[in-house]
């Protein structure tokens, strides 16, 4: 996979915070197959990282490319089709409230163009079959733990069959068994499917018991951290 091209791709980005710039000269490639961790303390600007890769926040300055996507060039009419090609996935679930578990999957196939009833439902069992949350297709979000909330978040990520998952805290609302599967459930999805993965986490235990590659922000500054970074050969 080392050849392969890199789904999204920072050189010395200047990463914007609101009106400010909290990360200065990024540099990041991520291929297909690559679990990365974001990790850092709070206001060093993992989740700003985040909005970029999704273009919900410009780049300060420097370039950056997501799935084929210039975030220096890319109009607003592009935005949505970017994002079509990554999976989300929230600290707080987002789901739809009002609707089961199946209605909320449907929702994101119909707002994403898919019109094929049977194709649909095919989609929608795949999914939930992938996360073991089949049988809970009826039930509403209010019925479920939160760590089944979580599981039907990343179903819908996959909904769209994604380059790349965006992971932001996603274990961050659950006690350390239930995040645990969570994380298992994450590395299966990786390894599998090949679904390259980008999480935002300040739980260094997890990405200790899950090794992936390592971005560390503190200072105005993202870097990798190599196992020579730690002391290991």
């Amino acid at each position: 996979m080392g050849n392969s091209e890199p789904v999204i791709s920072f050189e010395k980005a200047d990463i914007a915070g609101g009106d400010n710039t909290v990360i200065y000269g990024l540099d990041m490639q991520v291929r297909p197959g690559d679990f990365m961790y974001i990790v850092g303390k709070v206001g060093t600007g993992k989740t700003s990282i985040i909005r970029a890769i999704i273009a919900e926040n410009r780049l300060a300055g420097g370039h950056g490319n997501v799935c084929g996507y210039d975030l220096g060039s890319i109009k607003e009419n592009e935005i949505p089709y970017l994002r079509r090609r990554l999976g989300v996935v929230f600290q707080d679930f987002q789901l739809l409230m009002d609707r089961s578990v199946e209605d909320n999957l449907r929702f994101v196939l119909k707002a994403t163009g898919w019109k094929d009833e049977r194709e649909t439902d095919r989609r929608i069992d795949a999914v939930l079959d992938a996360v073991g949350m089949k049988s809970k297709s009826h039930k509403m979000p209010s019925q479920l733990s939160g760590g089944e909330q979580q599981r039907v978040a990343i179903a819908r990520a996959l909904l769209n069959r994604p380059e790349v998952i965006i992971a932001d805290e996603p274990t961050g609302n659950l006690d350390p068994e239930t995040a645990d599967g969570i994380m298992r459930l994450l590395t299966r999805i990786n390894r599998e499917n090949g679904t390259a993965i980008v999480m935002v986490t300040h739980n260094l235990a997890l990405a200790e018991k899950y090794p992936g590659r390592m971005m560390v922000c503190g200072n105005e500054e993202c870097i990798e951290n190599t196992p020579a970074d730690n002391g290991q050969e």
